[in-house]
């Protein structure tokens, strides 16, 4: 019930502060010196010790898509730590069934699979007969905020129990045959279905698209990848398989901890943007803190609290955060709390990928443009378009020249 109510009163805020920010741009939204730029949204720059040394629409709040990754990472690093690994554990009944138990580990791929089952052969385990997951650690609201129901990986699902980031890598001969796209994985059943009617090529298919129930579909994909893995390491037995919760008498066989820490994850969502990674270490925040199973409410309290203790009050206020990738159109944020995110987050500034040679997350969606990040100098910058026109690299190329006014007229 708790939970239930913060998510309504934080549903409130979110339409109330937005129906702020669409006055504040009306009001305000050209920036006088990027006039043929920036026809709606913001720009600011601040120098290595944080000061805003130029900036336009600094308080005005807009959607960030990708770069919200950014407090996504700064608050887990502190709430999680560098080393955190995710885990996953295997129990085993009277009957030889396997019961999968996750939390949530968004890079339970192939490889490390192959781990798994090397690691249950050397502790005894010769047959496995069904094969269960167990997703009594997730307790969603939702499936992600602004999650659509694409083929794109972009859009894959998230869930206690994943694997290879819930889409699958197929291969669609001349013939129209298809095959696993990847080495590691063998062909499945869910591939057949998932591309019947892709034409011959390469691709990645998020494995729930339309009107898929992303649970049962999730446990499809697992149990399915998990019997031919099996297969391959040569343990033996069959049976069925679904969602089934880890029994009483059921024995802990392994508990398996990722061989990636959150370090390597953190670079893989903000480098590559990964979506699915983001918001399964963003659920990780608020389980971890105010204990399992996760859900999305937890999350947002948990990042909240962890954001104000290192931006302070009056700046974390001004993050309107629904999930951890930047996937809803409802979050916001004003380009001077994304330049104290970006002081805060100097450290890990080594993360980043380059854009135009310089460190920058970017942030895409319909209408909206985004970079954030560290010119070469050092300086911090971030550019905010919620505009049709994508003006953002010609933005980045004048604030690359120092092609801006030297002065904060305007900005408090």
């Amino acid at each position: 019930m708790r939970n239930l109510l913060f998510r309504l009163f934080y549903s409130v805020a979110v339409v109330l502060i937005c129906c702020a920010a669409s006055y504040g741009q009306a009001a305000s939204a050209v920036c006088p010196s990027f006039s043929k730029l920036i026809q709606k949204g913001a720009y600011g720059v601040s120098d290595t010790q944080g000061n805003i040394i130029s900036g336009c629409n600094s308080d005005t709040l807009y959607i960030p898509a990708s770069i919200l990754k950014i407090s996504t990472a700064l608050a887990a690093f502190s709430i999680l730590g560098h080393e955190y690994r995710f885990k996953t554990e295997f129990y085993t009944d009277s009957l030889n069934n396997l019961y999968i138990k996750g939390f949530g580990d968004p890079l339970l791929i192939s490889e490390e699979i192959n781990l798994i089952f090397d690691e249950l052969g050397q502790r005894g385990v010769q047959r496995i007969n069904s094969i269960y997951i167990d997703t009594s650690n997730f307790a969603l609201e939702q499936q992600v905020p602004g999650r659509e129901s694409t083929d794109n990986p972009y859009d894959a699902p998230v869930g206690p129990v994943v694997v290879n980031f819930n889409s699958v890598a197929v291969r669609v001969t001349r013939n129209r045959t298809i095959v696993s796209g990847e080495p590691q994985t063998p062909t499945l059943p869910i591939m057949q279905q998932a591309a019947k009617n892709y034409l011959p090529g390469s691709y990645r298919i998020n494995v729930c698209t339309g009107h898929c129930h992303p649970e049962s579909q999730m446990a499809r994909y697992t149990t399915e990848l998990f019997r031919a893995m099996q297969k391959k390491a040569g343990i033996s037995g069959q049976g069925e398989s679904g969602i089934k919760e880890v029994p009483p008498d059921a024995r802990l066989v392994y508990e398996h901890r990722n061989s990636k820490d959150l370090e390597y994850l953190t670079l893989s969502f903000l480098k590559y943007s990964s979506n699915f990674i983001a918001n399964l270490v963003y659920l990780a925040c608020g389980a971890e803190k105010f204990g399992y199973p996760a859900s999305w409410a937890k999350a947002d309290r948990a990042v909240h609290q962890e954001l104000v203790k290192q931006l302070g009050q009056k700046t974390a206020s001004a993050i309107i955060q629904e999930e951890g990738a930047g996937l809803s159109r409802n979050n916001r944020i004003t380009a001077r709390t994304m330049l104290t995110v970006l002081k805060a987050f100097r450290p890990h500034a080594y993360l980043l990928g380059k854009r135009m040679g310089v460190l920058t997350k970017s942030g895409s969606m319909k209408g909206i443009y985004n970079y954030a990040g560290y010119l070469k100098d050092g300086r911090a910058y971030v550019i905010m378009l919620n505009q049709s026109r994508n003006t953002r690299r010609a933005v980045l190329a004048r604030l690359k020249k120092g092609q801006y006014p030297q002065e904060t007229k305007g900005i408090k």
